[in-house]
């Protein structure tokens, strides 16, 4: 088997901590040319996103996206496991999930990333790979959604520092039985190798990840991208 990476991304901050971000989980492909397809379903393929995406790439990237609107490729399959880096883009996580298991996509996901395909992707995009996730999927309230595509256990939460209700609701739910997890700062980077958390990356001085379980939350070392 590949080695397996998924890099779970906290959430942007500024264009250029951005691009650091991205450049890193790019690089986990170590090829010259990777080839990057931005997933933007749980936007609704929203074009100005994609493009947005495709400026804030490394140069040496090769960029496409995979739409599922009005419907996807004919030869879904072969599309996703012809790259090197699958990034999915934030939006609404719970309408994505559907709309990747009608089509089977949530399968192939599983296989690009056993056949060493880099996954990464930032909010909706970070919380997915998970078993559960706090999400604004039902409105604008948060609450935990404990449907992730299961590749990593438990539960993690984005945008820990930069939105203000993220850090309450999810240490309490987490404290009221919610699957303990993860969670991470915009600017922070967590890159699983396999199923283990592997190392954490930060674009911005004070940025951080936590474990966060019934207990409480326990910061986590990360290292600071130059």
């Amino acid at each position: 088997m590949a080695e397996r990476n998924i890099i779970g991304l906290g959430g942007g901050s500024t264009e250029a901590e951005t691009r650091r971000l991205l450049a890193y989980a790019v690089g986990l492909a170590r090829k010259p040319e990777p080839r990057v397809c931005v997933v933007p379903t749980a936007v609704r393929d929203d074009a100005d996103l994609v493009l947005s995406v495709y400026g804030l790439l490394p140069e040496n990237a090769r960029p496409s996206f995979l739409p599922f609107f009005p419907w996807p490729p004919r030869d879904l399959r072969g599309f996703a496991l012809d790259q090197d880096v699958i990034f999915v883009s934030g939006g609404n996580t719970a309408n994505m999930l559907a709309i990747w298991r009608v089509h089977g996509f949530d399968q192939i996901l599983r296989e690009a990333w056993e056949a060493g395909i880099v996954l990464t992707g930032w909010s909706a995009g970070m919380i997915c790979w998970f078993e559960a996730g706090i999400t604004d999927s039902f409105g604008p309230q948060l609450e935990g959604m404990r449907d992730g595509l299961g590749f990593l256990a438990g539960s993690a939460c984005p945008h820990y520092d930069g939105e203000e209700l993220r850090r309450p609701v999810y240490t309490k739910l987490v404290a009221d039985g919610f699957p303990a997890g993860v969670a991470a700062d915009d600017g922070v980077g967590l890159h699983y190798v396999g199923t283990d958390l592997a190392e954490v990356v930060s674009v911005r001085e004070g940025a951080r990840a936590y474990r966060v379980d019934a207990a409480g939350e326990e910061p986590l070392p990360a290292r600071l991208l130059g």
